[in-house]
């Protein structure tokens, strides 16, 4: 994996499909800032209020880099593309989507209960200047499909079977691409702030032996009983490098 500088952001990103980067790191000289929102909010009214957000902090646009998104149910293969292509207009407008690359992290899930009716902010995460004596940075969510092949479909990891050993060895795969990840943006487990599961399948038969012994959980586990974006996907995760986490 490659990393790329996004200067007018003050961060780097490592390239990844059109709707989102894979992750992002500060730039020296810059922190990340992470604001979450009390309740999800409507996907317009979540850009309004991170437009003012980075605004009120003296910052361009350009320094939103990242993005965790709630959605009310799994999308299809197509229904997916459709709102990615929607979604990326604002980043278009930002000065950030240059119509093929999209240096923004982003996690993009579905509340098994009580879910939005729309589309819908959770929490977004923009540069600020500062020096920080430790890496900050964001990783893009994954599910159990390689990134960037003409479907999802056709690569899921054991798709179709929801069996523990199934389960265990989706897991496996999302960790291994954490961990590509974080190495891509020169940082590892040692430096995770918070770590996140979402799946509504049990984690507990493997949460000692792959995820805790490896080290991916050294500030705790928050699981979220959420599924991924796209129908057939059953297991996701997130991770980030962040000193300063407000809640809005």
């Amino acid at each position: 994996m490659t990393i790329t500088d996004f200067q007018s952001g003050g961060y780097r990103f490592v390239p990844g499909v059109f709707q989102y980067s894979a992750g992002v790191a500060a730039m020296p000289g810059y922190g990340l800032r992470r604001v979450r929102f009390r309740r999800p909010v409507p996907l317009a009214e979540g850009f309004a209020r991170a437009e003012a957000a980075i605004k009120a902090a003296g910052r361009p646009l350009t320094a939103f880099c990242a993005c965790e998104l709630r959605s009310p149910g799994q999308f299809s293969e197509d229904g997916f593309r459709r709102f990615n292509e929607s979604y990326v207009d604002t980043l278009s407008r930002w000065g950030i989507y240059d119509g093929s690359t999209n240096p923004v992290a982003r996690s993009n899930v579905c509340p098994e209960v009580g879910g939005p009716s729309e589309p819908s902010f959770h929490a977004f995460t923009f540069t600020v200047e500062r020096d920080e004596p430790s890496p900050s940075f964001v990783v893009a969510g994954s599910g159990e499909c390689p990134e960037g092949r003409d479907n999802y479909r056709d690569h899921i990891v054991r798709r179709g079977d929801l069996s523990p050993a199934a389960i265990a060895e989706k897991a496996r795969f999302v960790l291994g691409e954490m961990e590509r990840r974080l190495g891509a943006l020169g940082a590892g487990w040692a430096e995770v702030t918070a770590t996140q599961v979402y799946t509504v399948h049990d984690i507990h038969p493997f949460l000692a032996s792959e995820i805790v012994a490896r080290g991916a959980a050294p500030g705790g586990v928050t699981w979220h009983f959420d599924r991924p974006p796209v129908v057939d996907l059953e297991f996701e995760m997130d991770c980030r490098g962040v000193l300063e986490e407000l809640v809005a």
